[in-house]
């Protein structure tokens, strides 16, 4: 067998770290909302300790304490894969710097790597201000940020050349930005409702069903962007953009039939979770709308 050549190395570590750090990315929302699904959101009642007197749940804190200690266990495996991504876009300065140097990578693979401690402090401010939901909401919010940096990443690492798409830049913005105050507002919906992460933990104080029709008014405004999208860029002939848009219509779809689901059946554990997971692709895949939209050419 044939060696790599230590390029082609390089660009297999730099994908399969960013892709790891984008799956790891999209997990910590997923052990975020079993956090707040099982109401463990102070299992640990301190932070960054879990107690007063440790930093490591004891049996005392029972179920609760085990799954948030968990959750942030998996945060030191978002710091190494973050650290490692990091250091190897370094390097790959360092090895180009006779040449053309590709700053973009590394800079976003800094975005990432300081989007871990900014998590860690904010998480910590959830428990110290007793889980107030519109920061428990910041919290969601930038994971979704940070899986958007990674996919943007990815675009960059291993992204073919292809065509912009200008006539249909403000309504790929408009979906994206849409896109984001549905996600937001589905945060809104969870802190008013049932979901907020422990049982004595306060609410926004917002009617939750009034919270869900606004959440679902927004909701279907995305779709009939997103559709319009879809059409529009198959007319226009931009096949990278439709299939994106398409892809995201998909999960709207989806996310829409979890969402009315759960709303119908009071709202059960499994499907808020199967929810949390699917608003983690929605943000992977606006983001990659997006980028299907903007022209790229190599040099």
């Amino acid at each position: 067998m044939t060696p790599l050549h230590p390029s082609t190395r390089f660009r297999r570590l730099a994908w399969a770290l960013a892709v790891a750090n984008l799956v790891a990315n999209i997990g910590i929302v997923v052990t975020g909302g079993a956090v707040r699904l099982t109401g463990s959101g102070l299992g640990c009642p301190t932070w960054p300790r879990c107690t007063d007197e440790s930093y490591v749940a004891h049996g005392e804190l029972g179920i609760h304490g085990a799954i948030e200690f968990g959750n942030r266990m998996l945060t030191f495996v978002l710091v190494v894969l973050a650290i490692a991504l990091w250091v190897t876009m370094l390097v790959g300065l360092v090895r180009t710097w006779r040449g053309r140097r590709a700053w973009r990578p590394f800079w976003l693979a800094t975005v990432v790597v300081l989007g871990i401690p900014a998590q860690a402090v904010i998480g910590g401010i959830t428990v110290h201000t007793d889980l107030n939901p519109w920061i428990v909401s910041l919290h969601l919010l930038v994971s979704m940020a940070i899986i958007a940096v990674c996919v943007v990443l990815l675009d960059e690492l291993r992204s073919p050349d292809r065509d912009a798409s200008p006539r249909l830049a403000p309504l790929t913005w408009a979906v994206f930005a849409v896109t984001w105050v549905v996600l937001y507002l589905g945060t809104v919906v969870t802190g008013s409702g049932p979901h907020s992460g422990d049982l004595d933990s306060r609410r926004t104080g917002l009617d939750p069903q009034v919270m869900s029709h606004v959440h679902a008014a927004a909701v279907y405004l995305l779709l009939a962007l997103t559709v319009a999208l879809v059409v529009l860029a198959r007319r226009v002939g931009s096949p990278t953009l439709a299939h994106a848009a398409l892809v995201l219509l998909v999960l709207e779809l989806a996310q829409g039939v979890v969402g009315f689901v759960q709303y119908f059946t009071d709202l059960p554990e499994v499907l808020v979770g199967i929810h949390m997971l699917g608003a983690a692709l929605v943000s992977a895949s606006v983001t990659w709308v997006v980028l299907a939209g903007r022209g790229r050419h190599r040099a």
